[in-house]
C-alpha cells in the first residue's frame, strides 16, 4: 500500500488524499451505529460512529483483513455541525478502534439515513495483500 500525497499540497489530517493498493479487494457496506443484533444502545452521534467503526473492524476481520487494510472510507452523516463540533472525540473513538491508520476519506452530509435513528453511516474499501505482494 503507498499513501499518494504532491509533494507541493499541505498534508491531509486524519485522511490520506489518495492510496494505492494491491491485492484481494474487500467492499464493506455501509454499517451503522447499531449492534451485531440490529439493536441501538444509544442516540448519541459518538457512540454510532464508535459503534459503526467497530462494525467495519467485524466485517473486515471475516476476510483477514483489520483496519490496516482500509484504503477508502466514506461516512454519510445527518448533521454536519454535530459532526464538525465533536471532532476531537470522534478522533478519539476513530483512533481506539482504527488505530493511526488513515485512508482516502470521504464526509458528506445526507438529509436522512435509512434508519431512521441512525445519524452515521460508514462504508469501506481495503486491500488485502497478496502473498508476496506486501
Amino acid at each position: 500500500m503507498k499513501f499518494l500525497q504532491p509533494p507541493d499540497w499541505t498534508p491531509a489530517k486524519g485522511y490520506a488524499n489518495g492510496v494505492a493498493a494491491r491485492g484481494i479487494q474487500i467492499f464493506v457496506g455501509g454499517q451503522i451505529g447499531w449492534n451485531a443484533r440490529q439493536m441501538f444502545e444509544s442516540d448519541d452521534f459518538i457512540d454510532q460512529a464508535g459503534q459503526a467503526l467497530r462494525n467495519i473492524v467485524a466485517v473486515l476481520q471475516e476476510a483477514g483483513a483489520g483496519p490496516e487494510h482500509m484504503v477508502r472510507m466514506t461516512w454519510y452523516i445527518v448533521d454536519r455541525l454535530e459532526y464538525n463540533q465533536r471532532l476531537k472525540e470522534l478522533g478519539q473513538v476513530y483512533r481506539d478502534t482504527m488505530g493511526r491508520h488513515f485512508p482516502a476519506m470521504t464526509c458528506v452530509q445526507v438529509a436522512a439515513l435509512v434508519e431512521q435513528r441512525a445519524k452515521v453511516e460508514i462504508e469501506v474499501t481495503a486491500v488485502l495483500p497478496e502473498e508476496g505482494s506486501r
